[in-house]
């Protein structure tokens, strides 16, 4: 890339950071302190300086805006690198399957958040009915404690007052991922209400089942974590050749976008790297799951 090139990007580079710099810290206040002067008709108290402001901005805006929009800029700064528009458009292109992984990645700790809730829930309920609680009441203390019920909280705890089908609202609210052990709660519940059994000896041994299971994933996942992380190792090193190629000078970014042998690597290599990321992460996943 020749210096005017360069120069063309350092000068966006410094005014999109200039302007976000404005924008997040003292555009918005300025706007405010004038409505406020111009109602109030005396000073108003401007709070911290817009340098303290600028970290929450900025959190602000992590908050909105996922990781996957990195894509697009990525995309944006190599297709002015490497004049052309295909690197953009590839950006864009991926920033719906990086979303969906995000989400996915945010529904699994949200799941492994739920089956710690569980545990707990059972713990405090076995707690409370041995300090003589009644079950339903023992219930509603151990839930507010303990949490676990997620989004079916409402409707265990209506039953648990009022009489209802306690067993059928733990079963619903198992439903969600991660609150599979609300099946043997309500099993435990059954049986103690119909048959007599203590609850509290039930709910001890389901604790300990959910936990030694916990546990085991646990342990799997981290056996698995050298392999994730060698697949996405392998994944990054076509970008440490084309470092490589252009810190000696080879220009590989005009090779692969702008000569007819360069694109028909490109996409080759692209669908390659691709599906054998796929798959190993595949392999993996199954993994865990079994």
């Amino acid at each position: 890339m020749g210096d005017l090139s360069w120069g063309r990007l350092l000068l966006a580079a410094a005014v999109g950071c200039a302007g976000a710099v404005l924008w997040l810290g003292g555009g918005h206040g300025a706007a405010r302190r004038t409505r406020l002067l111009c109602a109030g008709g005396g000073s108003v108290a401007t709070g911290p300086p817009w340098r303290d402001r600028v970290p929450g901005a900025l959190r602000w805006v992590r908050g909105r805006c996922g990781a996957e929009w990195w894509a697009p800029a990525a995309g944006l700064v190599l297709a002015v690198l490497g004049a052309s528009v295909l690197p953009a458009v590839a950006g864009v292109a991926g920033v719906p399957w990086l979303r969906r992984a995000r989400l996915a990645r945010a529904a699994r700790r949200e799941a492994e958040r739920r089956v710690d809730a569980v545990i707990a829930l059972c713990g405090a309920l076995a707690g409370q009915v041995r300090a003589g609680r009644q079950p339903g009441e023992a219930l509603r203390h151990a839930a507010r404690d303990a949490g676990g019920l997620g989004d079916g909280q409402a409707a265990v705890l209506a039953a648990a007052r009022f009489g209802g089908d306690v067993p059928g609202a733990l079963a619903a609210a198992a439903r969600q991922p991660g609150a599979e052990g609300l099946l043997g709660l309500a099993a435990c519940w059954r049986v103690a209400v119909d048959q007599g059994a203590g609850l509290a000896a039930g709910l001890d041994r389901l604790e300990a089942a959910l936990r030694a299971e916990r546990d085991q994933r646990a342990d799997l996942r981290a056996q698995l974590a050298g392999a994730r992380a060698t697949a996405v190792m392998l994944a990054g090193l076509p970008a440490l050749g084309l470092l490589l190629g252009t810190a000696m000078g080879a220009d590989p970014l005009r090779v692969l976008l702008h000569t007819g042998a360069g694109l028909g690597c490109l996409v080759v290599g692209g669908v390659l790297e691709g599906a054998g990321l796929w798959w190993a992460l595949a392999v993996v996943r199954r993994a865990e799951a079994a």
